[in-house]
């Protein structure tokens, strides 16, 4: 009798020990897995903050300035930077001056970027002035660099951008209001008043590009060929010639 009860009393300290085993074995698996899981939360924050960084339209500035030197042949994610610079670096009167009208478009775009003004490498904006004689046209184009807001000095335009969902998003405003284009959506501005407009646009980058969508396909160099964009726009070659020339004009 005594000795079943003493392997009676072995069998439950074993069974109590495998318990206290797996508990701990448990608990230790639990804790790594709860560490993996924590490692694994932070580098998916990592990885969203890095991705969030890289889609800014410039990479941050690194020192106070970064005057350009335009004439560098050493190639960089924008310029390499002069070793002295003077306050005309970072200025611009081209903004002051109306821009021309008297085109086949009845309108003129003067940039303000870093072309124009050193001072703004690494900076991250710009600027722009639109003169539109009435009935003028800025036409369809995108900024694969940076996104728009345009601020209207006087007058009333027409704008809108579509979404890549082909949505037209347009509306017209009057002076003293703002209108946004998000990034790299084709955009356009028409003046529709019976008098002169004037726009100034403010841009996120230091160099945020244009492309005009007619001119890239019609007048690219070397050309897009006369099949390409007679498929695509359901015209024949004879009338994709035609439009070529008026845009090479």
């Amino acid at each position: 009798m005594n000795l079943n009860i003493l392997k009676l009393g072995s069998l439950a300290a074993l069974m109590a020990n495998k318990a206290n085993y797996l508990a701990e074995r448990n608990s230790i698996f639990s804790n790594t897995f709860d560490a993996i899981g924590k490692l694994c939360f932070v580098a998916i924050v990592v990885l969203i903050a890095t991705i969030s960084n890289s889609v800014f339209a410039d990479p941050d500035m690194l020192q106070d300035v970064c005057v350009a030197d335009l004439n560098s042949v050493v190639k960089l994610n924008g310029f390499a930077c002069l070793p002295s610079f003077t306050a005309s670096d970072f200025f611009f009167a081209g903004l002051a001056k109306p821009g021309l009208t008297n085109n086949s478009l009845g309108s003129a775009v003067t940039p303000a970027n870093v072309m124009q003004i050193p001072g703004l490498n690494t900076l991250g904006v710009s600027m722009a002035r639109i003169d539109f004689a009435p009935g003028g046209l800025n036409p369809p184009h995108t900024h694969p660099r940076a996104s728009e807001i345009l601020f209207l000095l006087s007058g009333q335009l027409d704008v809108g951008f579509i979404t890549t969902a082909n949505v037209l998003v347009t509306m017209t405003i009057y002076e003293g209001q703002i209108f946004t284009f998000p990034k790299g959506l084709v955009h356009f501005q028409q003046n529709n008043g019976n008098v002169p407009a004037v726009a100034i646009s403010g841009l996120n980058s230091q160099n945020p590009g244009v492309q005009v969508i007619a001119k890239s396909l019609f007048a690219a160099t070397p050309s897009v060929p006369d099949n390409v964009l007679a498929t695509a726009f359901q015209i024949d070659t004879y009338e994709v010639d035609q439009i070529k020339s008026k845009l090479a004009a």
